[in-house]
């Protein structure tokens, strides 16, 4: 039986958020995930930072809700 190895990962220290109050911290890499992805494509490594940040701060239902705010383009931010 093979033994699996998983890494977790959170994000890194943003000295734009040093307070424990994460939230504005989640929101902001939400934002800039998808404005690098309008700019430079999905395949474009560097945006995954950015996924994987807000992944790893933000909850589940947060992330639904602005997704389906983006597809009825009500999202309160611009990500062009």
């Amino acid at each position: 039986m093979s033994e699996q190895t998983f890494v977790l990962e959170t994000a890194g220290f943003d000295a734009r958020f040093p307070n424990q109050n994460q939230t504005r911290h989640c929101f902001q890499n939400y934002v800039d995930y998808y404005k690098c992805v309008h700019h430079k494509g999905e395949a474009f490594a560097p945006c995954r930072q950015f996924f994987k940040a807000f992944h790893s701060l933000c909850p589940n239902e947060w992330i639904d809700r602005w997704d389906t705010q983006r597809e009825n383009g009500i999202f309160p931010a611009r990500l062009e």
